[in-house]
């Protein structure tokens, strides 16, 4: 079976999706962060715009918190990273939330593990969500996982995502291409109908 990895364009209903922005915090963003992901920075600006545009059409959005414990036990595989109320942890100055937006701090790979995300999802009526973030093939592609067993259609910006390396970002895509059908496009071909009722989007 072949999986998708061209770009779609896609038409969602604003109402019914969700703009999921997962762990863009200072240690894994900036360059003096504790678990810098390389060339993150890059995806900093195009998804600010996609922010403000996801705003002005009045999605629901979700910022995802990697929020640790000091004695983690993630921190067996990985450097000490985004401690709960260290400066590391916070959400990078350029993509505040704002006061009506939903933080969801984690402890795992997984914004669903032991979180409101699902609750927060379901209670507001989403049936999309665009994961937008870092890391790619790690919080990123959980999350893709999680939402895709739970229902959720999964939108993915290609533009909007960082891993630590380019075989990891491909593998990204093509996981959630192949696995969890979904939609690989890139933020400025993803558009918004504020008039639609379902949830269904154009396809090719």
């Amino acid at each position: 079976m072949m999986f998708r990895d061209a770009m779609e364009q896609c038409v969602l209903a604003a109402n019914k999706t969700s703009l999921i922005i997962v762990d863009m915090q200072k240690d894994f963003i900036y360059t003096e962060g504790r678990l810098y992901v390389t060339d993150s920075e890059k995806i900093v600006a195009p998804l600010k715009a996609f922010l403000n545009r996801c705003r002005a059409n009045g999605l629901t959005v979700v910022f995802t918190q990697d929020w640790h414990p000091e004695d983690a036990p993630e921190f067996r595989i990985w450097p000490k990273h985004c401690v709960a109320g260290t400066q590391g942890a916070e959400i990078i100055d350029e993509l505040k939330p704002n006061p009506d937006e939903f933080i969801v701090k984690k402890e795992t790979y997984d914004a669903f593990f032991n979180t409101e995300l699902e609750d927060i999802l379901n209670r507001v009526g989403v049936e999309n969500v665009i994961l937008t973030g870092v890391v790619a093939n790690i919080c990123v592609l959980h999350t893709a996982g999680s939402a895709a067993l739970r229902g959720f259609k999964v939108i993915l910006p290609v533009d909007c995502i960082a891993a630590l390396n380019d075989f990891d970002l491909k593998l990204t895509i093509r996981q959630v291409s192949f696995l969890y059908r979904g939609i690989i496009t890139s933020s400025e071909l993803i558009s918004f109908d504020s008039s639609k009722s379902l949830s269904q989007f154009d396809l090719p």
